[in-house]
């Protein structure tokens, strides 16, 4: 029976881009699909508000298991969900963890975007069913590229994350050329949100500062301050990946804000937001400086501009703020259970002062 609704096919699902675009395409009427993989725990609370019983109606994600390493998993599920569009989101997404697993990081980020795209290759084939496929590639693929850097700026990677993301960029472009793919790539620079994982700076950064005001932490340890990106909300960018699969024919894109600001910029207007100054807090430790380091990443969106019509909503003060916000809020429920707990366990202690006999 033929479907009614578009479907998407959705890899990294369960992080922060996939989160956001997932509840964009919802918002658009898309049947929706997602990848995870398998773990000893939940992982999925950026999206468990959009998952929903697998058989009520449309309107909600559905979830697989499945890995980008596994292809004949992959070509299974294609199969099964028939997508008319693929977002593959999917990798080991850490720059600087790449160094420490770079076999995984390799395996996961390119080879597995290779054999995404020889699924989807295989499925379009055989049923005669276009599936218009999405690419995440990366600005880190532009390494040591000079600025501002665009579609046309000769990619220099700096990490094993960068080198595989740049496989996965030419191999999506040689799978349009050879195949006719509907095969896009969208090159976004740095995006961030709420929703970011703790363990990448930008969010480092807000919650350690948000627990240094509450009294939960005393300094925030950090890597290179001086390393400039071009920073912008995951949420804005979402609406890029799918305004480009919307487009007659395939292309690339740099999805960028065009402007730059460094590490220690962000820490001060962090902090500053607290009423705090960074610099009492913050300390550099070698530890998570890169091997290589990228120095600046510089955008330029005006083909995205003029070709999606795409344009970033949210200023870079104001990404700060929503991040700050929330990770306050965060704060002031973890110390609300360290208050409960550290209370609970000196009643505990006095009970049982009170039953022991004098020594």
């Amino acid at each position: 029976m033929p479907h009614s609704s578009p479907r998407a096919l959705v890899t990294g699902i369960t992080g922060q881009d996939g989160s956001y675009l997932a509840e964009f395409l919802l918002a658009k009427g898309y049947e929706v699909h997602g990848l995870i993989r398998r773990a000893s725990t939940f992982n999925t609370d950026r999206i468990d508000h959009l998952y929903r019983d697998p058989h009520e109606a449309n309107g909600h994600v559905k979830l697989h298991y499945g890995d980008l390493t596994d292809a004949n998993g992959l070509a299974r599920l294609v199969r099964q969900v028939r997508p008319t569009e693929v977002y593959n989101l999917g990798a080991q997404s850490h720059v600087r963890v790449s160094f420490d697993q770079p076999i995984y990081t390799a395996d996961a980020g390119a080879v597995g975007t290779l054999k995404l795209l020889e699924a989807v290759r295989d499925f379009q084939e055989a049923s005669g069913s276009e599936v218009r496929f999405y690419q995440a590639s990366s600005s880190e693929m532009f390494g040591k590229a000079p600025a501002p850097q665009r579609e046309s700026t000769p990619f220099h990677p700096r990490s094993p994350y960068a080198v595989a993301k740049v496989y996965g960029h030419w191999i999506t472009v040689n799978y349009r050329e050879s195949y006719r793919l509907h095969a896009s790539c969208g090159i976004l620079f740095n995006h961030e949100s709420p929703r970011r994982g703790e363990t990448f700076f930008t969010r480092k950064i807000t919650r350690g500062a948000t627990r240094i005001k509450l009294g939960l932490q005393d300094v925030l340890y950090l890597g290179n301050l001086e390393a400039k990106r071009d920073w912008g909300f995951a949420g804005d960018y979402v609406e890029a990946m799918w305004l480009i699969l919307q487009q007659a024919e395939p292309d690339d894109y740099v999805i960028a804000t065009g402007e730059t600001h460094s590490v220690r910029d962000f820490c001060e207007r962090v902090f500053s937001r607290l009423d705090l100054d960074y610099e009492k807090y913050v300390r550099t430790d070698p530890r998570y400086f890169r091997p290589a380091e990228v120095d600046i990443l510089l955008g330029d969106p005006a083909k995205a501009r003029s070709q999606l019509g795409w344009k970033p909503r949210a200023s870079f003060d104001q990404l700060v703020d929503m991040m700050v916000e929330a990770d306050l809020e965060l704060a002031k429920r973890e110390r609300v259970l360290k208050d409960h707990f550290s209370l609970s366990s000196t009643g505990a202690a006095a009970r049982t002062a009170a039953k022991c006999p004098p020594a």
